[in-house]
């Protein structure tokens, strides 16, 4: 059975926010590979990547470049790795390569930035997850929670803190200050998809589809494949009334990432409403094999079995 791992615990697990690595879910840098029950988990593989994603960004190295690392990274990992697998990951800041532990790594630049063995993963989850804190208390340990605030004073710029104050008080139900801190981001960097996004939903919620659309589209000016940001919008197009728009919108998030399967469901139910019945099926089938315990999913046997 493979080990998942949750937001949360991967949170602590790297002494990072969750927050940020929400953010990155959202701008589609980096992408849990499990979804059940409409929450996201890491494997073990994912976990790898999240380590490279962190040390890199901490050594310096572009959002950019941390993005082709872990892109070649995974392609770079075997099927089914293990915890205690005898692997080190390293890089020079330009390519990352895995390699035996015993098997000593010179890059060509003669500089390396990051290397880690995933045996020090493994020992990670073993120290930080049985420090669970007791039924009710979200509070992550203090030497983990002193890390991020330090972290977050040092490394992350005014706008981007707007954006997690923002995402703190929209996780309490305060929208008004979510809000608030959202537009007071974007007069910093307008440029933060995941800002306009999250605006776009704030909006979406008030009943407001026309600010929320074009939110959605500033997102997509700046990250045009961000999958949230093009899945919302699709919705929006649905409520509009725009079938066909929304279709195609639908039809690049699941060509464009292929896991994200609430866009599938939604497509599917859109498809055979405007009589695309054998499409309709495969992609509520692709929703089942992706997320077979939701909410949804009965829904969408007894639509693909009456079909």
């Amino acid at each position: 059975m493979i080990e998942l791992y949750s937001v949360k615990d991967t949170a602590k697990i790297f002494g990072q926010t969750e927050s940020r690595l929400r953010y990155w879910m959202q701008s589609g840098f980096l992408w849990p590979s499990v979804r059940r029950g409409g929450q996201y988990f890491y494997t073990f593989d994912d976990l790898i990547a999240v380590r490279t994603a962190v040390e890199l960004l901490d050594s310096g190295l572009s959002v950019q470049k941390v993005r082709k690392a872990v892109a070649e990274l995974r392609k770079e990992l075997p099927d089914g790795v293990q915890p205690t697998a005898r692997l080190r990951v390293c890089s020079d800041g330009k390519n990352v390569v895995v390699m035996q532990d015993d098997v000593a790594y010179e890059a060509e630049s003669k500089q390396v930035v990051m290397a880690f063995a995933l045996s020090s993963i493994h020992s990670q989850i073993a120290e930080i997850l049985p420090m669970r804190p007791s039924k009710g208390d979200s509070a992550v340990p203090q030497a983990v929670e002193a890390r991020n605030e330090q972290t977050q004073k040092q490394e992350l710029p005014s706008a981007y803190q707007l954006f997690l104050h923002a995402s703190s008080a929209e996780a309490s139900g305060d929208i008004a200050t979510a809000e608030k801190y959202l537009r007071q981001c974007l007069e910093l960097e307008n440029s933060m998809a995941a800002a306009h996004t999250n605006l776009g939903n704030l909006l979406h919620q008030q009943g407001n589809l026309e600010g929320a659309k074009e939110e959605y589209d500033l997102a997509l000016m700046h990250e045009p494949n961000q999958p949230e940001a093009r899945f919302n919008l699709a919705n929006i197009l649905e409520e509009m009334g725009s079938r066909d728009m929304a279709i195609a919108e639908y039809r690049h998030v699941c060509s464009r990432s292929p896991n994200f399967a609430d866009a599938h469901f939604n497509l599917g139910i859109l498809l055979a409403e405007v009589g695309g019945k054998a499409q309709a099926q495969a992609h509520l089938s692709e929703y089942l094999r992706l997320d077979q315990e939701s909410e949804w999913a009965e829904q969408a046997r007894r639509f693909m079995a009456s079909a």
